[in-house]
């Protein structure tokens, strides 16, 4: 039943890769080019993923529990990733999906990330992270808090998030758009070569979202999407052959890299990148820093910002303002000033623009 982990994180890693959906570049533009183009994106991902788990709770395949909310290591742990995605050029799928491309700079950030996480949450500094993660709150969601059904806080979202999708759409149709001729036909064109749209690429990782969670539960693994843990569970057992620590989850992110492999060799984008030296050390302290925050906060941008956001936990909501500061107060350090110095922001380029657009991209 692992196995259909592996599937799901292939079709994941290929979505992901030909969508270009990069959180990191989403929350940056809210920085640099005062867009929210690619955010709105994201959150589409959110609102379809709350949806799917209301419904899936509602017909018992799943039941979803609240918990606590452990303020503390979410606040701190989600800012200290938020500023390392943007030193690592990518978040915890970025980072996978990029490492699938051939970039060696992200082969980097993956590594530490694997190894900052295991520390983190198993390891040497397991003590620090139980001790951040031990200042909590009672009550965990929002529903629960303020005693409604939380399909109000579905349709609410929903609502918000429909409308901020029609107001892109309606500046898009506004903007001439030039295109350039398709080399391939059919569904070779659209799979290997058409640009996505992003809107639409969030759906479909919405709806990949929602799989999710039966396909894990099946397994015993009683949650949806994740990173950080598996990516913890896999340094763990390089270092000590543990069969017991490749779950479900494991077999996800391994399929993330596949996924991503084949997408970008289909698409004649795959190719080994070597960084330079400051980009090299960029991308393992980013990568570093990004397993020590995504365990201190419970979970990435993906098992925070987007699954536990579709559940209206306090964590994931919380989670997801910090990372956007902490990417904020980074993009300003990093990417802004050294603009405004007239230098170049090559170490930290976002996966949306660090491939050659598709043949057929819109311009």
């Amino acid at each position: 039943m692992i196995l259909t982990g592996l599937l799901l994180g292939t079709v994941l890693g290929f979505v992901f890769q030909r969508g270009r959906f990069c959180v990191t570049g989403a929350f940056r533009d809210i920085f640099t080019l005062r867009s929210t183009r690619w955010l709105t994106a994201f959150m589409v991902v959110v609102a379809v993923q709350s949806v799917g788990v209301f419904a899936l709770d509602l017909f018992g395949a799943i039941s979803l529990q609240s918990g606590t909310f452990p303020w503390l290591g979410t606040i701190l742990g989600g800012f200290i990733f938020g500023f390392a995605i943007v030193l690592a050029g990518g978040c915890a799928t970025g980072t996978y999906y990029r490492a699938g491309e051939g970039l060696v700079g992200s082969w980097l950030a993956l590594i530490f990330y694997i190894a900052g996480a295991a520390a983190f949450r198993f390891g040497p500094l397991a003590g620090t992270t139980e001790a951040v993660r031990s200042v909590e709150a009672t009550n965990g969601s929002f529903h629960e808090t303020l005693g409604v059904n939380p399909w109000i806080l579905v349709l609410l979202l929903v609502v918000g998030v429909g409308i901020a999708v029609m107001r892109h759409l309606a500046r898009e149709r506004r903007v001439t758009k030039v295109r350039l001729p398709a080399s391939k036909t059919g569904i070779a064109h659209v799979l290997t070569e058409k640009a996505w749209h992003p809107f639409v690429t969030a759906v479909i990782i919405g709806l990949i979202a929602i799989a999710a969670w039966p396909l894990s539960w099946a397994t015993g693994r009683e949650s949806g999407l994740g990173i950080t843990g598996p990516s913890a569970n896999i340094g763990v057992f390089l270092g000590n052959g543990d069969l017991q620590l490749v779950d479900w989850g494991v077999m996800l992110v391994l399929g993330l890299l596949i996924g991503s492999f084949i997408a970008a060799k289909t698409s004649g984008e795959f190719k080994i990148r070597v960084p330079d030296a400051r980009t090299a050390v960029r991308s393992i302290v980013g990568g570093t820093l990004m397993g020590w925050g995504a365990a201190w906060a419970g979970g990435c941008t993906i098992g925070n910002a987007m699954v536990n956001t579709a559940t209206f936990s306090f964590q994931g909501w919380t989670a997801l303002v910090c990372m956007i500061l902490g990417t904020g107060v980074a993009t300003r350090i990093f990417i802004m000033n050294h603009q405004r110095a007239g230098g170049s922001a090559r170490p930290v380029v976002s996966p949306a623009s660090a491939s050659p657009a598709p043949a057929s991209a819109t311009r």
